[in-house]
């Protein structure tokens, strides 16, 4: 218990630097990158044991994934496109062991079917076979889902943002919406606006109001909302992004 205290208190006073650590492993240190998932290894087990709702040593198969997946998050991580790296990657490896528990599945269900010797039998097994795999297919996109939301709720509590007040806050026609997340695009597609947005927490109003087609009024009164929807749009949020894509 004590070791994964320590780690604890490690990442804490890390945190600040984290980020700075990760920009070294993206241009090529790999000695700091096989210390980093060394020392991450707890916060691995830790996150793949959620998904799994079981004990996960390093022997099991889904810590192996989840390993890479932590290795992916070190690869992919911008500070333009998100909150921290831990948070990012702790959606990636949850994604990515969902992935993995659903093709292992799949898998165990072919092999059931394909192992049935009397015909009728056979049939019946893979019409019981195909509406389980549905039932799981939806089980797993809820799961995904779920983890998506909870890292969505992460960031937008560093914004000083909330659920609750974004559903309050939304705007109310759906040509404000769309309105909204063109500029939400804008912000996006502009790596200084997007720099300036997640280092200061602050939408760039005066720099944004020059790049869009939208008055100072109108982007003020939506202010809150465009950043919700610059994080979604920015970040690894595939179901979130359906939603805005029904918007426009």
């Amino acid at each position: 218990m004590k070791p994964v205290l320590s780690l604890l208190f490690k990442i804490g006073k890390r945190k600040s630097t984290l980020e700075e650590t990760v920009i070294q492993i993206q241009k090529g240190d790999t000695s700091l990158q096989n210390k980093l998932i060394e020392d991450y290894k707890p916060f691995i087990a830790k996150n793949v044991s959620a998904v799994c709702k079981r004990y996960i040593s390093e022997s099991d198969d889904e810590f192996s994934i989840g390993l890479i997946a932590f290795n992916e998050a070190l690869e992919k991580f911008s500070v333009e496109k998100g909150s921290s790296l831990l948070s990012f990657a702790e959606l990636l490896i949850k994604r990515r062991v969902i992935d993995y528990i659903r093709k292992e599945a799949r898998v165990r269900t072919v092999n059931f079917v394909s192992n049935g010797d009397n015909e009728e039998e056979t049939t019946q097994s893979k019409i019981e076979a195909a509406l389980s795999v549905e039932d799981y297919q939806k089980s797993i996109e809820q799961e995904h889902r779920k983890e998506e939301i909870l890292h969505f709720h992460k960031v937008l509590q560093e914004f000083g943002l909330s659920f609750h007040e974004l559903l309050e806050i939304s705007p109310k026609h759906a040509d404000a919406r769309q309105n909204a997340i063109l500029v939400s695009k804008a912000v996006v597609e502009d790596a200084e606006l997007m720099a300036t947005l997640f280092e200061k927490k602050q939408l760039p109003i005066k720099q944004l109001e020059s790049k869009v087609a939208v008055s100072r009024k109108t982007i003020e009164r939506n202010r809150k909302y465009i950043i919700a929807m610059a994080i979604i749009l920015s970040g690894e949020y595939i179901y979130l992004r359906d939603y805005i894509k029904g918007v426009l």
